[in-house]
């Protein structure tokens, strides 16, 4: 159980669509907060419009705060890489463009260490079949996306989007790791 002193950490991933790593991500058990916003562009004070342009240079991302007492920082990685194709450039399935890019934006030495380690092994044991082409790159400022993109898919599960795409991942998130969500 968390107590209100415990000491947070956060994690910033991209895997494609802010709305479904947010929702993949949620329910795991240490996960305190998910947000989705945009990382890693060029232009200042983005928005939704702006970064589905792909003239940004923005990621659509999430900011996941937890407890590292509950979830370690690489627990998260197998499950973003888990929950999202890391093979294909700037693609999730028919969303294409790079502000659909899987990327990892390391907030210390420590998490670009262990991303580096998690990507070495998967490649190494040739999980996906295909070379990863997730990128490591230097975190910049957070933007947090407008309002309506929060909780986006617990918010909207009867949208096609979410019926067609994400559900089918959040399913597979309580298939396959029921034992780290959240009770």
């Amino acid at each position: 159980m968390t107590t209100p002193s415990s000491p947070t950490q956060q994690a910033i991933f991209a895997g494609g669509c802010f709305w479904c790593t947010e929702a993949v991500l949620k329910d795991v058990r240490g996960v305190q907060k998910v947000e989705s916003g945009y990382i890693g562009g060029h232009t200042p004070n983005p928005d939704y419009r702006s970064v589905c342009s792909g003239q940004t240079g923005h990621a659509e991302a999430v900011r996941i705060t937890f407890d590292p007492a509950q979830v370690s920082f690489k627990d998260l990685l197998g499950l973003f890489f888990a929950t999202h194709d890391p093979t294909t450039l700037n693609r999730q399935g028919a969303d294409v463009g790079t502000q659909y890019r899987s990327a990892v934006f390391p907030l210390s030495a420590e998490q670009e260490t262990q991303t580096r380690e998690v990507i070495e092994d998967l490649t190494r044991q040739d999980v996906f079949g295909r070379p990863i082409v997730t990128t490591i790159e230097p975190a910049s400022t957070f933007h947090l996306a407008e309002d309506y993109h929060q909780d986006y898919y617990a918010n909207n599960p009867r949208q096609p989007y979410c019926m067609a795409v994400i559900a089918p991942k959040v399913a597979k998130m309580r298939q396959y790791y029921a034992d780290r969500l959240k009770g």
